[in-house]
């Protein structure tokens, strides 16, 4: 579990790097990229540790952290598109989304 929480909380902050300078279209681009450098510093302090306490301790393997990285991803990206962009969520997002959650489940799914 703290494998997870670590990856949430990253990915808020990864997610913050990534976009949240698009609200903030009249600073110069050199300034949005040193203030997401500093954001994602932040992201590979929990990502990092995130990543080595789950494959460590063999609760994970690469490829399930890389997949629940990427549902918990979505997850976090929707709610800051919706609640910071206030971007409306489309249909055709919600089913791309989805599918791509499908990817996280079959991922841990165990078949005999």
């Amino acid at each position: 579990m703290n494998t997870v929480l670590l990856l949430l909380c990253s990915n808020i902050f990864m997610t913050f790097a990534w976009y949240g300078h698009l609200k903030y279209k009249d600073v110069p681009l050199w300034k949005a990229i040193a203030v997401s450098w500093g954001i994602a510093f932040f992201e590979y302090c929990l990502m990092v540790p995130a990543n080595r306490l789950g494959y460590v301790n063999g609760t994970f393997s690469a490829a399930q952290l890389k997949i629940l990285q990427e549902g918990i991803t979505l997850v976090v990206f929707v709610g800051f598109a919706v609640l910071y962009l206030r971007e409306e969520i489309k249909w055709n997002y919600i089913v791309s989304f989805f599918f791509i959650l499908c990817a996280v489940f079959f991922a841990f799914k165990k078949f005999d």
